[in-house]
């Protein structure tokens, strides 16, 4: 890539004229990065993407093909696309979107059209799967935020593909935080098969006069007396609980601060006596249950705001009132103390000191200082709402959350999102209130002030919400900390992360140019790509070694500079932490050891289901093809490389990508899996074979009862496939529930007479798998069957439809709803009957009867 004559812009053939800026350490990243399959790392905001593109132009132009850049949100994918149009001399239709909301048939076709294809992983994975499109003539794939390439996380599933279908692949991944140590990078150049890292910090010459000195600072927040209140009182319940549980001889603690990793552990203690068939381990686990719940509502009313917890409080008392509600959601909000902290979460009138806080610097940055946007980060949608409401007051705000959300909490479409960054972007309104939806890669504009609401407790997330801001000029960072609270450790998590962090960067930058000595190349001929200093020699990646297991963090990397220049130590730069105005220095008020070591052990713990609901992960969610209807049988199909008509092909249920069995065996050689929404079964292996699969636990809950029971399932995959077969996957058939034996063999053995169908059970996944290819082989080679797709779900009948409709009112059930039939004759009949006549049915009490009256006679809001 040649100068023009105005040196302050790259030219290439592909590039638009006057548009990429031209940047050194830009042009050495692009250099090293086409040479071979490179993981770049560089601080956020200095142009991971410019360097993804300068590499693409070069691949199109030089070998040609299509190049493949994946994000992980929709957002990030639009953005990509977006930059991608402007900055090259390619047609705008030949640089096309993937995601969920673009027809998987219509996707098929645009694919074989494009030169460019930037999409969500998710997409591509199901693609791939469904075999709709084939990586084959892919020469340069980008994975930007490619820290996540670990455990199922679809980068793993596609980098294998990748470099088993490619003719001439190339990968570069791109992150500003690539781990928390050098097993976690290594583990991820191994799942990406990359070969070479190239590090720059902000210390290095090239980049320094890019960039900006960002101040953070912190500010311990006081609680008042009425959120001290509402906590001590759940923190009584707490200890009441791990009394329990320490009477069973799982835990020797009863203090309310207990870890996620104690917890871990006294679940798996709790398993075993389960496992035993002891009835503690069943009373246990659902007081455990409780303690989970309590804990996070802590966490919600000391770290968030008493608003997030009145509406976490609320989802629980729905929660209970469902049918089929948990005995550990029932307990929970009848306990005395609970109830009391309801109450006081209720009535409380006040502000939260950390609103307060906020709103004070955002008029120091916008009105004292004059300056023009800021971005406040929060953890909990609860909180962001919240806090845009109280913002709004005094601030223009507008807030910026995920599209999916599990709860009554409203999301943004694509499209809202899309609008609102650039309204952010054009200074329409001065505060964007965001979730972690805008941590990773988001090309928001340069920022007076980052405001965390709340401190994250990894380097990496830490790290990418401080790049919002110092990218033009000096920025400033205010991290707000609950006084005695997680909060508080959460902060020295963060701040030692990043300093280890920063070491590691400083000690891949130092062996960069023999870290190939670390990594085993993928199985392919990458001395096309070797550069001049390396020696050629290529190691082979097994199965296993590609395989990473599921990483905890939502982690992020750093953008890697070239070998060819100095190396210099990484500065404080975002990571300092400011200690002007007489501040006093952290470790003034810093934890002790005990507090440290029980917030660490807390992080690495797995997150509770209930924080999961109330964290935005837009970032971390699925992008399935389910929205997308049935897709055609044969739309997409794409023939195997070398042109093999004897493979083997199963169709699998798109509901089926919840499970690795598809992708497994779409890796095999000779074997071609198409996803559809099948109407019945789980899996098609020929034109009498269908398949329905369940876990151990599945099984067990259409036994107890569900939207359609076991026996409806199979009979009508009975009634649409001659050779219909229910696989039954796992371990302890009969220890799994508390569901009694005989109940077991007699469902098993109507399952086999009555319906005539063959019963298996496999091991686990991989069994399953094998089991699947080995029925589907017999079926296609040996008997010469073809695959064929038929059935449909039976019609409900009109009395089957009526008790849907009535056992929907309040979660009632279809056991009270056909009580409720019988009595008053009609669905009309119930919804206008009064309360003192609901109360007359069986199993209709003065809650039950108020809860329907409730549903049916308020207002819709």
């Amino acid at each position: 890539m040649a100068a023009t004559d105005d040196p302050a812009y790259v030219d290439h053939p592909l590039l638009s004229p006057d548009f990429i800026e031209r940047r050194l350490y830009q042009m050495r990243l692009a250099s090293a990065a086409r040479e071979s399959h490179t993981l770049v790392c560089l601080p956020t905001g200095l142009g991971k993407t410019t360097v993804s593109l300068l590499v693409t132009a070069d691949r199109l132009d030089d070998i040609g093909g299509k190049a493949l850049f994946l994000a992980p949100t929709k957002p990030l994918v639009q953005q990509h696309a977006e930059f991608y149009r402007e900055a090259l001399e390619i047609p705008d239709e030949e640089i096309v979107v993937f995601t969920g909301e673009i027809r998987p048939e219509d996707r098929a076709e645009r694919w074989e059209d494009a030169r460019i294809v930037v999409a969500t992983p998710q997409v591509v994975e199901n693609d791939l799967v469904g075999s709709r499109i084939s990586l084959s003539t892919v020469t340069h794939l980008t994975f930007d935020e490619c820290h996540r390439a670990s455990g199922d996380y679809a980068y793993v599933y596609i980098a294998e593909r990748y470099h088993e279908d490619a003719e001439n692949p190339l990968v570069t991944g791109m992150s500003a935080s690539p781990g928390g140590d050098k097993e976690a990078i290594l583990e991820v150049c191994q799942n990406l098969g990359l070969s070479e890292v190239e590090v720059m910090t902000e210390d290095d010459a090239d980049v320094d006069e890019y960039t900006h000195d960002t101040s953070v600072e912190w500010e311990r927040i006081e609680l008042p007396e009425e959120i001290l209140q509402i906590r001590d009182a759940l923190n009584e319940v707490i200890k009441d609980r791990l009394q329990k549980l320490k009477s069973l001889g799982v835990t020797n603690t009863t203090q309310p601060d207990v870890s996620q990793k104690q917890l871990n552990r006294m679940r798996g203690k709790l398993q075993e006596l389960m496992n035993a068939d002891k009835s503690e381990g069943y009373k246990g686990m659902s007081t455990h249950a409780e303690v989970m719940k309590l804990r996070r509502a802590v966490e919600l009313v000391e770290t968030q705001s008493v608003e997030s917890v009145r509406r976490y409080f609320e989802r629980q008392r729905n929660a209970a009132r469902s049918s089929g509600a948990s005995k550990a959601s029932q307990r929970l909000v009848a306990e005395p103390k609970v109830r009391e902290a309801m109450r006081l979460a209720e009535s409380f009138d006040g502000t939260h000191p950390k609103f307060s806080r906020a709103r004070i610097l955002l008029a120091q940055t916008l009105g004292i200082e004059e300056g023009e946007r800021v971005i406040v980060f929060t953890e909990s949608r609860d909180t962001a709402e919240a806090l845009t409401e109280f913002l709004s007051a005094s601030f223009d705000v507008r807030r910026f959350v995920g599209q999916g959300d599990k709860e009554s909490s409203e999301g943004m479409t694509q499209k809202e999102q899309q609008e609102t960054l650039d309204a952010f972007r054009n200074g329409e309104f001065e505060v964007l209130v965001s979730t972690s939806v805008a941590e990773e890669g988001l090309d928001v504009p340069e920022v007076d002030l980052v405001l965390f609401f709340e401190p994250v407790p990894t380097a990496i997330r830490s790290i990418q919400r401080k790049g919002r801001t110092g990218r033009q000029a000096e920025g400033r960072v205010v991290v707000l900390l609950a006084e005695d609270t997680r909060d508080e450790a959460y902060f020295w998590i963060s701040r030692r992360r990043e300093k280890e962090m920063e070491s590691e960067l400083r000690e891949l930058k130092s062996f960069a140019g023999d870290i190939e000595s670390e990594l085993t190349a993928p199985q392919q001929d990458l001395e096309a790509y070797d550069s001049e200093g390396d020696d050629g020699s290529t190691d082979e990646v097994t199965d296993a070694e590609r395989s990473g297991d599921t990483q905890a963090d939502d982690t992020q990397a750093d953008d890697t500079g070239s070998g060819g220049q100095s190396t210099g130590d990484t500065g404080a730069g975002t990571g300092s932490v400011a200690q002007s105005n007489g501040q006093a220095g952290l470790t003034d008020f810093g934890p002790t050891d005990e507090e440290i070591e029980r917030a660490q052990d807390d992080e690495s713990g797995d997150e509770s289901s209930e924080a999961a609901d109330d964290v935005d992960e837009e970032s971390s969610g699925t992008d399935s093809d389910a929205e997308d209807g049935d897709a055609a049988a044969d739309s997409g199909v794409v023939a195997t490389a070398d042109g093999d008509d004897e493979e083997t092909e199963i169709v699998v249920d798109q509901r089926e990508l919840d499970a690795a069995i598809a992708k497994d065996l779409s890796k095999r050689d000779g074997v071609r899996t198409r996803l559809e929404t099948l109407a019945v079964g789980d899996y098609v292996l020929s034109d009498r074979v269908a398949v329905e699969r369940k876990s151990v636990a599945d099984f067990l809950d259409t036994l107890l009862g569900g939207d359609r029971s076991l026996f409806e399932q199979i009979g009508d995959l009975a009634r649409a496939y001659a050779r219909p077969v229910l696989i039954i996957e796992g371990e302890g058939l009969y220890e799994e529930r508390n569901v009694h034996p005989g109940a077991i063999r007699g469902a098993l053995a109507s399952l086999a007479v009555d319906f005539d169908v063959s019963v298996l059970q496999t091991r686990d996944e991989d069994d399953t798998g094998e089991l699947l290819l080995t029925i589907a082989e017999r079926e296609q080679t040996e008997r010469d069957r073809t695959v064929s797709v038929h059935g449909e779900k039976s019609a409900k009948t009109l009395a089957e439809q009526q008790e849907y409709v009535v056992s929907s009112i309040a979660d009632i059930g279809p056991v009270t709803a056909q009580s409720l039939l019988k009595e008053f004759g009609t669905v009309e009949a119930v919804m206008t009957a009064r309360k003192d006549d609901l109360t007359e049915v069986s199993g209709i009490g003065e809650v039950t009867a108020e809860r329907i009256r409730e549903v049916i006679g308020s207002d819709y809001e």
